[in-house]
Parts: structure tokens; sequence; C-alpha cells
């Protein structure tokens, strides 16, 4: 097997970030894919045909979580090495393996990063908030929580994916993968509790019943939704920040 050299799978890490720029309802990823795997087609395939021809085979469809599709590029470039080399499977072999990497890893990501470190981030971020509602640091709390580990799994999963090969997620990793998913569960549901806890008494003055009482019909309301396929996070997220510019708007003409 050919090795690549650790800058090669950083350029391709790097390329990761652009994995959904050309997303589209035929291929999705495919071709952001082929965009972030060239670095390594290149230094795999000398001959420009031969490297055209592979480039334009992992432009087909695929889809995953995108953050950990860097675990599956690096398998698909560990099997494009050993292809170079003579050994490996061939292009419907490779596009097996993919589709399995790709649903695998959707799920798995999915419950990674959507649900749970992108909710513990933000009730992180409002917990911030609560204490420092004047300052940016809420934001600044709630951006670097999600980006260092966002970042840190697409830069370094190439590396890992090229370690292991296909059987990236068969061992170690996903277990510990897994326990992030719990224990950030847990962390965010701590951290959620906090806040409420605050939002009902802060600085130990507990708020006006009224207020207090809105707070837990709107938490009960919400518990009840989230079950709900729709409102979609996103559009949750942007009806609470219609009403926190309208509130806001409110208080400064009062004021």
């Amino acid at each position: 097997m050919t090795h690549l050299p650790g800058s090669t799978l950083l350029a391709m890490g790097w390329r990761a970030q652009l994995l959904q720029a050309t997303w589209n309802f035929e291929r999705q990823q495919g071709v952001g894919w082929a965009y972030a795997l060239q670095p390594a087609l290149e230094r795999l395939y000398p001959d420009a045909a031969t490297r055209h021809e592979r480039l334009a085979e992992h432009t087909a469809y695929f889809n995953t979580q995108p953050t950990l599709a860097s675990l599956a590029l690096g398998a698909v470039a560990r099997l494009e090495a050993d292809r170079a080399a003579g050994t490996g499977p061939d292009a419907a072999g490779i596009a097996r393996i993919k589709s399995v990497l790709g649903s695998t890893l959707a799920a798995l990501g999915d419950r990674l990063f959507w649900f749970s470190l992108r909710p513990f981030a933000a009730a992180l971020g409002v917990l911030v908030a609560l204490a420092r509602h004047d300052s940016p640091w809420p934001a600044v709390v709630l951006w670097a929580t999600y980006a260092s580990v966002h970042q840190a799994v697409r830069l370094l999963g190439v590396g890992w994916g090229f370690a292991k090969g296909p059987a990236v997620l068969g061992g170690e990793l996903r277990n510990r993968l897994e326990a992030a998913v719990t224990v950030l569960a847990y962390a965010g549901c701590i951290v959620l509790g906090v806040a409420v806890a605050w939002s009902l008494a802060p600085g130990g003055e507990p708020r006006p019943v009224a207020l207090q009482s809105a707070l837990a019909a709107g938490l009960g309301l919400g518990l009840l939704t989230a079950l709900r396929a729709r409102p979609s996070p996103t559009q949750w997220a942007l009806a609470l920040g219609v009403l926190g510019l309208i509130a806001a708007w409110q208080r400064l003409g009062r004021s």
C-alpha cells in the first residue's frame, strides 16, 4: 500500500470544509466528495487520464453527516492506495463501501453533532448569556464549543480513516464516539437545568409568579412540540430570534 503523507491528508480535511458547497438533488455531496479526495488521487495516480477517470467515478452520488465524512474520506483514500498498488477493490467495490460508510456515519454523526453537541453548545451559550447578557461572550462560547469538536474531527478524521481503512468504525473509535453522545446528552441536561434555575431565580431572588408560570408553560410547550417533525429546529431558532428582536425593540422603546 502507498502511504500518503500527513500534508495530503490535512489538505483533504481542509477541502472537506466545502463538502456541501455544490450540494444538489442528483448527487448531493458527490462533487464536494471528489474535490476533497482529489489531493490523494493526484498523489496516487501520476497518469492524468487514469487520475481523471478515478476522479469522475467519485463524483457519483454520496451523502453522509458532513463532519464524519472525513472518516469516510480517509478510509476510501486507503482503498484507492491499495487499488493503485494493484491489491484494492475495483470501482464497484469502492462504491459499495462508500455507501455503507455513508449510511453508518450519518446515523452516528446526526446523534453526535445535531442531537448532542449542538444543543449542548446552545445551552452553554444561553447559560453564559444569563450571566453576561451585555457582552459577546455567549456567542463566543457557543461557537467555540461546537467548532472546537467539529474542526478537530473534520481535520483529524481523515488520518483516522486512512489508518484503519473501511474498519474505521469497527472498534475503539466507535465506542468513543458513542460515549461522547452519552456524555454530551447528560451534560446538556445539566447545563439546561442550571439555566432554567437561573432564569427562575437570578441572583437567588425569585422572579414574579407570572413570569415563572410563563417560563414553565413555554418549556412544556417546547417539550411537546419537539416530538414533532415540523417545525424544524431551524424554524424554531428563527422564530425565537424574531421574538427576541421584538422584545429588545419594545424594551428600547420604553427606555
